[in-house]
């Protein structure tokens, strides 16, 4: 079957849906590092947000799909996810440093996870699916790093998560911008 009409409709009504969560996770990456000094409670209430709007832009991608495609519902999924450590991690703000690495970590695992079965669902149906590939596995080299070393500083925590969320952010940009690409060239080829 195949599924590049319906992949093609998704991307041509979405992709600024993911240069808009490539854009917000820049920010909040930028943002701590612009603000070192930021408590640990800051954090908790900075990170709850990002997931939460992250959750629900990765929702609206899963909407503005057409079909019942498996890879619209990974990707609700994970919004569905982020949305969940995002309320949680909002609705206890006063959490431990140790906690909020283990939501951290397991936040990035599994969305990493879900990135590149994505992706690997994309695979030959447009080009530079790997894109998407890199950012699941920057996703799960984070989670892996942040669990490992989850007594590390809040300062150290904080700039692992910056520099994370500015790679991730840089990345989905990259993929948006060739998945609009990609459906211009095909947009021009069925006139043509």
């Amino acid at each position: 079957m195949n599924d590049t009409p319906s992949v093609a409709s998704m991307l041509n009504r979405s992709w600024w849906l993911v240069v808009l969560r490539g854009v917000v996770a820049i920010a909040f990456g930028v943002l701590t590092f612009v603000k070192p000094n930021i408590s640990l409670a800051s954090l908790v209430l900075l990170f709850g947000a990002f997931s939460f709007a992250d959750g629900i832009l990765r929702i609206g991608c899963a909407i503005a799909g057409d079909g019942d495609s498996e890879s619209r519902w990974l990707l609700a999924l994970a919004g569905l996810l982020g949305i969940a450590v995002g309320v949680l991690t909002l609705m206890a703000p006063d959490i431990t440093a140790y906690a909020l690495v283990i939501y951290v970590g397991a936040w990035a695992l599994v969305t990493g996870a879900l990135e590149i079965v994505a992706a690997i669902k994309l695979r030959g149906i447009i080009d530079n699916e790997w894109l998407l590939a890199l950012a699941g596995l920057a996703s799960i080299a984070f989670g892996i790093l942040i669990m490992a070393r989850p007594r590390e500083g809040a300062l150290t925590l904080l700039w692992l998560i910056g520099g994370y969320a500015i790679f991730f952010g840089v990345v989905l940009l990259a993929f948006a911008f060739k998945a609009r690409a990609f459906v211009t060239r095909l947009r021009t080829a069925a006139h043509a």
